[in-house]
C-alpha cells in the first residue's frame, strides 16, 4: 500500500463516530514527493476531505496528485460534488482504493475524472482498510438498512448472568474487568444507535450511554423494545432523556404510559410482531428510514436469541472473561428455543479474535446470512 494512501487512511479513521450518515474520508496531497494538504471528513465541519485538503494546499495544488480514501463524490448533497473542486484545483492524478459503495453514484466520480483527463489509478490492497473503516456505511449502502452488531459479555460456557445475581446500586456483579468495559464504550461510540429489552432496564437499571468523551455527529440513540410500556419514569433513561430515548411497543401499552413518557421526552413508537410482542424488526426498519447506520444490540438472552433467529444481527462481537459459572440456571448468551440439532446450528465466518486484558479476548465474527 502507498504510504500517502496509508495516511489517507489514518485520517479518514480520525473521524469514525462523527460523519454519519456519511462515510468516514481522509485526503493527502501530494506534490512533487512532498505533501501539501491533508483534511478528513466530519459531519459538523460539513466540508468534504479533498476540498479541506485542496484548501489547505491552495495554489499547490495544481498538478498534484491526490490520496483519497473513498471515490470523490459526484453528486449534490449539503455540499457541492467534489469532483467540480478536484477538477478546478488542477490536480493530475486520483489514487483511491475503491468506489463510492452507493448503487446510484458508484464509478460516476471516476468516470467523469478520467473523462477531464485526470489519470485514476485505484490501489486494491488498501480496500480492506478502507471497507472496515467505513463497514456500516458501506453495508448501508448495499443493503438498505443498518449494520446491528451484537454484543456480549460472557463467561467462556457462555453465560452472562447467574441465577442470584444481585443488581445494587454499586454492586453489579460484572462478568468482564474494567478494560473490557472500556472497550465497551469505544465499540459503542462506533455506532448511531443502541438497544436492549425492557427486562435488562428493569434488572439493571441502565445508561447506555457513550461514555468515550468524544465527539459524535449525531446523540447515540438508546432504544428499548417494551412491549406494555414497563419503562420506569424514575429510571436513567428516564431521567437523563434528552430526545435520545426511544421505546419500542405495540398497541397494546397504555396509552396514559405514552403520555407520562413522552412528557419526559421519550419517543414513542408502536412496532408490533405477528404475536403482538415488539418487533426487533420493526426497529431496525425504523432505523433504516431515519439512515441510523449501524445499531448494537446490548441486551439479554431472550433478545439476544431473537436477533440471532431472525436474521436481524449482521455481526457479533463477545467479551469472553476467564470465568466459569456451570449449572442449567445461569442463563446463555442466547435463550429463547434455540437450536434443536447440532446440524442446524447458526454459522459465523470472518473471525477474528482481539486480545482485550490479560486472560481476556473478544470474539468478532459476521453471521451467515441465506441468499
Amino acid at each position: 500500500m502507498d504510504r500517502y494512501l496509508e495516511e489517507a487512511l489514518d485520517l479518514a479513521a480520525r473521524g469514525i463516530g462523527q460523519v454519519s450518515p456519511n462515510p468516514a474520508v481522509g485526503a493527502v496531497l501530494v506534490r512533487s514527493d512532498q505533501v501539501v494538504g491533508r483534511g478528513f471528513h466530519t459531519w459538523e465541519g460539513v466540508k468534504h476531505a479533498e476540498v479541506l485538503a485542496i484548501e489547505e494546499a491552495g495554489e499547490r495544488a495544481q498538478g498534484s496528485t491526490l490520496y483519497v480514501t473513498l471515490e470523490p463524490c459526484s453528486h449534490h448533497g449539503r455540499t457541492p460534488p467534489c469532483i467540480d473542486a478536484v477538477l478546478a484545483a488542477g490536480i493530475r492524478k486520483v489514487v483511491a482504493p475503491m468506489k463510492d459503495p452507493n448503487p446510484q453514484v458508484s464509478g460516476r466520480g471516476f468516470t467523469r475524472l478520467r473523462d477531464a483527463g485526470v489519470e485514476v489509478e485505484i490501489d486494491e490492497e488498501a480496500a480492506p482498510r478502507s471497507t472496515e473503516i467505513n463497514e456500516a456505511f458501506v453495508h448501508f449502502m448495499r443493503t438498505g438498512r443498518p449494520l446491528v452488531t451484537l454484543k456480549g459479555a460472557l463467561t467462556l460456557d457462555g453465560k452472562i448472568a447467574a441465577p442470584e445475581d444481585e443488581n445494587k446500586p454499586g454492586e453489579i456483579p460484572w462478568i468482564t474487568s474494567e478494560t473490557a468495559r472500556g472497550h465497551v464504550q469505544l465499540l459503542r461510540h462506533t455506532h448511531d444507535a443502541i438497544l436492549t429489552g425492557i427486562g435488562t432496564v428493569l434488572a439493571d437499571d441502565c445508561r447506555l450511554t457513550d461514555r468515550t468523551g468524544e465527539p459524535r455527529s449525531r446523540p447515540l440513540l438508546r432504544m428499548v423494545l417494551d412491549s406494555l410500556l414497563r419503562l420506569p419514569l424514575d429510571s436513567y433513561l428516564v431521567r437523563s432523556c434528552q430526545n435520545d430515548v426511544l421505546a419500542i411497543t405495540t398497541s397494546a401499552a397504555s396509552p396514559e404510559r405514552r403520555k407520562k413518557l413522552e412528557a419526559k421526552g421519550v419517543r414513542v413508537e408502536i412496532k408490533e410482531r405477528k404475536d403482538g410482542r415488539a418487533s426487533l424488526q420493526g426497529a431496525v426498519d425504523l432505523l433504516a428510514k431515519e439512515k441510523y447506520l449501524s445499531l448494537m444490540i446490548e441486551a439479554g438472552s431472550k433478545v439476544n436469541w431473537s436477533a440471532l433467529e431472525s436474521g436481524v444481527a449482521d455481526k457479533i462481537f463477545f467479551y469472553y472473561a476467564p470465568k466459569i459459572l456451570g449449572g442449567m440456571r445461569s442463563l446463555p448468551v442466547a435463550g429463547g428455543a434455540g437450536r434443536l440439532r447440532r446440524n442446524d446450528a447458526i454459522q459465523v465466518h470472518n473471525v477474528r479474535l482481539h486480545s482485550i486484558a490479560t486472560d481476556e479476548f473478544a470474539v468478532e465474527a459476521w453471521l451467515e446470512k441465506e441468499l
